[in-house]
């Protein structure tokens, strides 16, 4: 094996892993709409822990995506934030762990439910202006949350059992964009090969992920790329209401949409807006040229610098037309730079 942790990753996963390992009651959460990194990192931290003899719950502020419930040993671990199982399981709980957001807004109504906890945060995305407290294990250098789980299980030595290591190696292939991103670093590959080493089979796991789609997703998919539309180093898609009402899609029908308009020649920023009752939801997708996590915070959201999201109160036509505008401006402003 060639991975070690990095020398500034060593101390807080050590502090990080402890804490953990003392629980005996834990509640695991991660941001709203959650992406296979999210519940990836938390269904490994869910193996481990369990396999340390500690009881797991697992509370999200929204719906478990069902793209990855393969990844669940049981999918009891999984209980609805509204729910009185949730609530009895966070009066019960020692510790909450918080992984892919260090940020109280992305952790939306499961905050004030996890307050009288201690609580440990594992992240790899930049600190915003509203962080989370408690125990920090924290890196914007790391290609994904998975591999920070990952350097949980090392410093303690495992257990390594099998639905942890499927589940942090699809919490990177899917952060990594298949490994196609620039986070595809070289530590991370070390990392992969371990798992791939312990056990994982990368074939079946890609096409549980990718490799297979129910009709619907391509029917919206048609629906979608007749809105596509570029103007001066911006492409965006917008979701079709009425197409998704009656494909009856879910969320999980729109993972790699917005990939489309950024495959188009002299784009660098793509946009994919979507109407929801509570405002309009965005993905935002860059090359390099625009930082859209700093562009995603200038409307409550944030990520990534090559990968971000917000959702804002209003109408369609009309957030789409600011955010547009908006993001022209920063392709502007980044080509002149």
């Amino acid at each position: 094996m060639n991975y070690t942790t990095p020398d500034h990753r060593r101390i807080p996963a050590r502090r990080a892993a402890d804490a953990m390992r003392a629980s005996r009651s834990c509640i695991l959460t991660t941001h709203v709409n959650a992406d296979g990194d999210g519940v990836g990192s938390q269904i490994a931290v869910a193996a481990w822990m369990r396999a340390n003899g500690a009881r797991v719950t697992i509370v999200n502020p929204t719906r478990f995506p069902g793209l990855f419930e393969f990844l669940l040993p049981d999918r009891s671990l999984v209980v609805d934030a509204g729910s009185d199982a949730a609530r009895d399981a966070c009066a019960q709980a020692d510790l909450a762990v918080v992984l892919d957001t260090g940020e109280v807004p992305r952790i939306g109504r499961v905050k004030q439910m996890i307050d009288h906890l201690p609580l440990v945060v594992v992240d790899h995305h930049p600190v915003g202006d509203q962080p989370l407290g408690g125990i920090s294990f924290r890196d914007p250098e790391a290609s994904a949350t998975g591999e920070m789980v990952y350097d949980l299980l090392l410093s303690t030595r495992g257990p390594w059992p099998q639905e942890a290591l499927d589940a942090m190696y699809v919490a990177i292939l899917t952060d990594t964009g298949s490994f196609r991103f620039g986070n595809s670093t070289p530590l991370c590959h070390e990392v992969v090969a371990d798992l791939i080493r312990r056990g994982c089979d990368p074939e079946e796991l890609y096409r549980k992920v990718y490799g297979q789609a129910p009709l619907r997703r391509f029917q919206l998919l048609e629906a979608c790329l007749s809105t596509l539309t570029t103007s001066e180093g911006v492409g965006w898609m917008s979701v079709p209401p009425e197409a998704y009402d009656r494909l009856e899609a879910v969320g999980d029908d729109l993972e790699g949409l917005v990939d489309y308009p950024r495959s188009v020649e002299g784009v660098h920023v793509a946009l994919l807006f979507r109407q929801t009752p509570r405002g309009v939801k965005i993905s935002f997708r860059s090359d390099g040229t625009v930082d859209v996590n700093a562009l995603a915070r200038d409307f409550g959201g944030g990520g990534h610098v090559r990968a971000s999201g917000a959702l804002v109160p209003g109408d369609l036509e009309e957030v789409r037309g600011r955010v547009v505008d908006a993001t022209r401006a920063a392709v502007q402003a980044g080509l002149a730079s």
